[in-house]
C-alpha cells in the first residue's frame, strides 16, 4: 500500500517513544522506505539501534554528524521526504514547531521540508490542556499540520485523561489514507454547517444548545480528504478548522442562514450538521437585564428562526446533494423520516442523543442513514470522523462517482 513512499519518522523525548517502534515496523510492512530522526531526549527512552534495525536505515540524531545523503544532510532528507510524522510529539516539540525554532536535526527538518506533516501529541493531560499548548495546536492547524489524537486513558505518571499518544495503528491508518484515498470529490464544492447557534437575550446572556460542533468539523475534514473544496459555516465552538477547509464564523441562526444562502448556488454538496436554534428572542436588550429585587418571573417572547434546511430543500437544483441531521431523544426513525420527507432532502443522518457514546460532545456517534426511497443504513458506534467518512462514501455514490481502475 505504501510501496516506495519515503516517510520520515520523528521521535521526541517522552515515554510514548517506545510506541514509535511499532509505527516504524508497520510502515515497513507496508513497503514504505522509512528514515528515523530522533532528538537527544528520545534516545534516552528508546535505543537508536532498535529503530535502525526496524527501519533498515541509519538513525539521524546529530545535526553535525558526517552527512550520508548529501552535502547538507538535513536538507537532503527534507527534500527526500514524501511525509513526515512526529510520534510522539511532546509539548516542547509542538512549541518549537509553532514558533519555527530549528535547534536540532528534527526541528530543522520540519522547517526545511515541503512534505505533509503529522504530529501525534503525547504528554500529561494537564500539560495538554495548558492554554499555551492549545494555542500552539491552533497555530499548527492553521498551517495545515495534521494532528492525530491524542487519546485518553491511563498515563505513565499515574493519572488519567487525554494526552496519550494515539495507538500506532491509528497513526499509520491516517498516513495510508492520505496516500491511497482517491480524490473522487475533486472539483466539487461543499458546504458544511456545524456547532450550536447562539441567540442573544442581552449583551451577557444567550439561548443555545449542547452541540460541540465535533460532528460537523469531522464531516468537513472527510470532505476535504475526498478532494472537495469545503466551506465550514460554523457557530462558536472550541474547535479549529481542519487543514485546507475555509471556516466562515457565524453566531446566530440568521447569520448562518445568510452565509449558507449566499454560497448555496455554487455548492454541489450541502451538509447541515449544525444545531440551529429553532427560536430567538423577539428583541435583545441593549444592556444586561437586571433583577428587580422581587421574585417575579421574567418572560421572554420567542419568535421562530428560519428553517435553513427546509429552505435549501425548496431551492435545491438537480445535481445538488442535500444532507440533513436529526438529533432526537425519542422515536428516532419516525421523527427523522418525517423531517426528511417534509424538508425534501436527499439523505438524513439520525442519532439518539440520549444513548451513551452518541450524545453532544462525545468523540463517538451512533447514527442511521435514511434515504427517501426507504433505504436505511444503521452504523455501529464509531468515531465521528469514521461516521463522516462513511457519509462521504454515500454522497459519492449519490453523485455517481466510483473509483476508476
Amino acid at each position: 500500500m505504501l510501496e516506495g513512499k519515503r516517510i520520515l519518522i520523528g521521535i521526541t523525548g517522552g515515554i510514548a517513544a517506545y510506541k514509535a517502534a511499532e509505527v516504524v515496523s508497520r510502515l515497513r510492512k507496508l513497503r514504505a522506505e522509512v528514515h528515523v530522526i530522533m532528538t537527544e531526549s528520545a534516545a534516552r527512552f528508546i535505543s537508536p539501534v532498535t529503530l535502525q534495525s526496524l527501519s533498515g536505515n541509519p538513525v539521524h540524531l546529530d545535526l553535525y554528524a558526517e552527512p550520508r545523503f548529501g552535502t547538507v544532510e538535513h536538507i537532503a532528507l527534507a527534500d527526500l521526504a514524501e511525509a513526515l510524522i512526529i510520534a510522539p510529539a511532546t509539548a516542547n516539540c509542538l512549541a518549537k514547531i509553532a514558533v519555527g525554532l530549528a535547534d536540532d536535526f528534527l526541528s530543522t527538518i520540519v522547517l526545511a521540508t515541503k512534505a505533509p506533516l503529522w504530529v501525534a501529541p503525547a504528554m500529561n493531560h494537564v500539560m495538554y490542556h495548558n492554554p499555551v499548548t492549545q494555542e500552539n495546536l491552533v497555530r499548527l492547524r492553521e498551517r495545515c499540520v495534521r494532528i492525530i489524537g491524542p487519546a485518553a486513558g491511563f498515563q505513565a505518571c499515574g493519572t488519567e485523561g487525554d494526552g496519550r499518544m494515539s495507538e500506532p495503528e491509528v497513526i499509520v491508518d491516517e498516513v495510508v489514507r492520505y496516500f491511497t484515498r482517491p480524490a473522487l470529490l475533486k472539483g466539487k464544492n461543499a458546504i458544511v454547517t456545524a456547532g450550536g447557534t447562539q441567540e442573544p437575550i442581552d449583551p451577557v446572556r444567550y439561548l443555545t444548545n449542547r452541540s460541540s460542533g465535533r460532528m460537523g468539523y469531522a464531516i468537513a475534514e472527510a470532505l476535504q480528504e475526498a478532494g472537495a473544496e469545503t466551506i465550514l459555516v460554523s457557530a462558536p465552538t472550541a474547535l479549529s478548522a481542519p487543514p485546507g477547509v475555509e471556516r466562515v464564523p457565524v453566531t446566530t441562526a440568521l447569520e448562518m442562514y445568510a452565509a449558507v444562502m449566499e454560497r448555496f448556488p455554487d455548492a454541489d454538496i450541502v451538509i447541515k450538521a449544525a444545531a440551529v436554534a429553532d427560536y430567538r428572542p423577539a428583541t435583545a436588550a441593549d444592556h444586561k437585564i437586571k433583577k428587580d429585587g422581587t421574585d417575579s418571573n421574567l418572560t421572554l417572547e420567542l419568535v421562530p428562526n428560519p428553517d435553513i434546511l427546509a429552505e435549501l430543500g425548496r431551492k435545491k437544483k438537480p445535481g445538488q446533494v442535500l444532507v440533513g441531521f436529526a438529533a432526537e431523544t425519542e422515536h428516532l426513525i419516525q421523527h427523522a423520516t418525517e423531517k426528511m420527507r417534509r424538508k425534501k432532502v436527499d439523505m438524513f443522518v439520525a442519532n439518539d442523543v440520549t444513548k451513551p457514546g452518541a450524545g453532544f460532545g462525545s468523540p463517538t456517534n451512533i447514527v442511521s442513514f435514511l434515504f427517501p426511497d426507504g433505504r436505511r443504513v444503521d452504523l455501529p458506534q464509531l468515531t465521528k470522523l469514521e461516521v463522516a467518512r462513511r457519509l462521504v462514501l454515500e454522497i459519492e455514490a449519490m453523485l455517481g462517482l466510483e473509483v476508476k481502475e
